[in-house]
């Protein structure tokens, strides 16, 4: 009987030594991404507990609606340890105490970028990827047109002409229009704007000239046009000569188009040639009980050769300036003149008033 009881000891002590708990420090960490953007992340997440072997990292994916789905997460008080956000949402979580200020050493990155992601002068966000506004340009239609391609010093009277030139030879709009104000902010900015006050002579002449390229000199598709396909998808048809848009079409283009196309900076207004810039990256929540551990992942996050994995695909403008991208260029000569988009608290209220209030302007079918 003794010899029975010392091996089901020995049974017991065996098992419990197989089921010991994971002492890993746990740091939910939470983004949105494309199937291509996700591949890389769980890719960095294996590469960090590797050479981590004390964090253990929960990758919260959220697909669509991320923000809404973050606020309910902040609101109930179960908001992640990390979490990836942008410089139009940063303001709401910043503004109530909810991010942990961070810091950076500033020659790695534009200042610019890092008042972007900033709130009140304090960083509360490491960045990824900047978003910066382009004009692409089908060279064959150009070409095909025989109009001189649209070079870095053009402006919005270039643009026109450029435009009615090419539909009268090809058939094909001159130019993109959409009426999310991320696409007519850089006509508003360029002219010295503001949709903040849509009664200025200079906000009044921007959006008037915006207005007129669909509805008086029709260069650009018109709503029911345009039906349910989308300005990239336009553009590929070879129905556009020019879209306006930013680096996250390159994979698709580069993939899909049937012609040779390239890039050049926004036309210049009477002001000059002004985008607005958008930066994303990654933050860590005021209340998170593993602070330490949360750093050394956003750290890792932003290290240049996580940061190089991410350009290669081409879907972002990288925020560091010590890594190179396709189009570097021309993404560098935008940033030298570009602004941060003028977000506040309410930066999402004042979108909606926005398209409720230009959508009869835009609409419109002057003769």
């Amino acid at each position: 009987m003794n010899k029975i009881l010392a091996i089901a000891f020995c049974l017991i002590i065996l098992l419990s030594g197989c089921a010991k708990k994971d002492e890993r420090v746990n740091i939910q960490f939470a983004s949105w991404g494309s199937k291509t953007e996700v591949e890389i992340i769980k890719s960095v997440i294996s590469d960090f507990q590797t050479e981590n072997p004390d964090i253990k990292i929960e990758f919260l994916h959220i697909p669509q609606n991320y923000f809404q789905k973050l606020h309910l997460l902040f609101a109930s008080n179960t908001e992640p340890d990390v979490m990836f956000v942008n410089n139009l949402y940063l303001p709401i979580y910043a503004n109530a105490g909810r991010l942990e200020p961070l810091s950076v050493p500033q020659n790695i990155y534009d200042l610019k970028i890092l008042n972007a992601l900033s709130w009140h002068g304090d960083l509360y966000a490491i960045p990824r990827d900047i978003s910066l506004l382009v004009v692409y340009y089908n060279k064959d239609l150009f070409k095909r047109a025989g109009v001189e391609a649209p070079q870095s010093s053009w402006t919005f009277a270039d643009m026109l002409e450029k435009s009615r030139k090419i539909q009268a030879k090809t058939g094909a709009f001159g130019i993109s229009f959409e009426e999310e104000p991320l696409f007519y902010l850089p006509y508003v900015m360029s002219e010295g704007g503001s949709f903040y006050d849509l009664e200025s002579e200079d906000t009044h002449r921007a959006l008037e000239f915006y207005a007129d390229l669909r509805g008086k000199y029709h260069v650009a598709p018109r709503s029911e046009e345009s039906a349910s396909a989308t300005m990239a998808q336009m553009f590929l048809q070879e129905k556009i000569a020019m879209h306006l848009s930013g680096r996250w079409l390159t994979p698709k283009y580069t993939q899909d188009a049937k012609f040779q196309w390239g890039i050049v900076p926004f036309p210049r207004g009477s002001k000059g040639s002004i985008v607005p810039l958008d930066a994303s990256g990654w933050a860590i929540s005021k209340a998170s009980k593993h602070k330490n551990e949360a750093l050394r992942f956003v750290e890792y996050l932003a290290s240049k050769k996580v940061i190089e994995k991410f350009s290669e695909t081409g879907l972002i403008v990288p925020a560091r300036n010590d890594v190179d991208f396709s189009g570097k260029e021309v993404y560098l000569k935008t940033l030298k003149t570009a602004q941060p988009t003028p977000v506040s608290v309410d930066y999402n209220k004042l979108l909606d008033k926005l398209k409720i209030a230009l959508e009869p302007l835009f609409n419109s079918l002057l003769p």
